[in-house]
């Protein structure tokens, strides 16, 4: 996460072009290309060892491609000067709480550790960042009083401390219930209407892909099938896309 002292001024753009990565000679990334628009929200979808994680590394900066690069509004990312120009947020999977800390501890944790702010100051923005998640009153709830959905929103919260104009999803409804998978949709959605911020979503939930989908790309064996809209998406005509998009049992009868 970088910088807190500008107010945010929209979304940026994101760009991967031609990346690559191998691990001990098997491929993994396999020259992936995608442009995400300034506000927009871009949902990464498919199933289990199809490249998702091992790219989601790239973008937050954990890996190293072994060709292509990715940019951010047509800067490179190569060095941390260049990143630090933008603020990027990523909402962790398992939402990434400190179980010793209280709620408003965690979330306002970056701008404490960074002294970026007074403590009173730091107090009045959590309380707003958690009321704009719809968690008024949890400020002093330990992680282990809430809820899967409410641990998620309140990393969406701590998230938004720093006023992001990128935020990276991890599975953002893994291991949550179809309504609390719902109201953590609409606050993605929310958050473009409100403040314009990008969006990444890495995920396999179909169902909150084509409910908060500006654009959709389908990843498998490490490239990218297709790219488009949740309707041009489901019309795909590739037999990976389909077997992908229409999984589910068959009971014999």
């Amino acid at each position: 996460m970088n910088g807190a002292n500008e107010k945010i001024s929209g979304g940026v753009g994101l760009a991967v072009r031609g990346l690559c990565k191998s691990f001990d000679g098997q491929e993994v990334l396999k020259g992936i290309d995608f442009t995400v628009q300034p506000g927009e929200i871009f949902v990464i979808m498919g199933p289990s060892g199809s490249g998702k994680s091992v790219l989601l590394k790239h973008l937050i900066g954990l890996e190293e491609p072994d060709a292509g690069e990715i940019l951010i509004n047509g800067e490179p990312i190569t060095t941390p000067e260049i990143a630090a120009k933008y603020r990027m947020a990523l909402v962790f999977q398992s939402g990434a709480l400190l179980n010793s800390l209280t709620v408003g501890e965690n979330v306002g944790l970056y701008l404490a550790e960074h002294r970026l702010k007074s403590p009173a100051e730091i107090e009045k923005i959590v309380s707003e960042k958690l009321t704009d998640v719809g968690l008024k009153n949890v400020m002093d709830k330990m992680p282990s009083e809430l809820s899967g959905g409410m641990k998620k929103r309140v990393a969406i919260a701590r998230a938004l401390v720093i006023e992001p104009q990128l935020i990276l999803y991890d599975e953002p409804t893994s291991e949550l219930d179809p309504v609390s998978s719902v109201v953590i949709g609409n606050e993605i959605l929310d958050l473009q209407r409100r403040i314009g911020v990008t969006s990444l979503v890495v995920s396999h939930d179909r169902d909150l892909a084509f409910g908060v989908a500006d654009r959709i790309a389908v990843i498998a064996e490490g490239r990218i099938l297709t790219i488009g809209t949740p309707d041009e998406v489901k019309n795909f005509n590739d037999p990976l896309v389909q077997s992908f998009l229409h999984a589910d049992f068959k009971r014999e009868k």
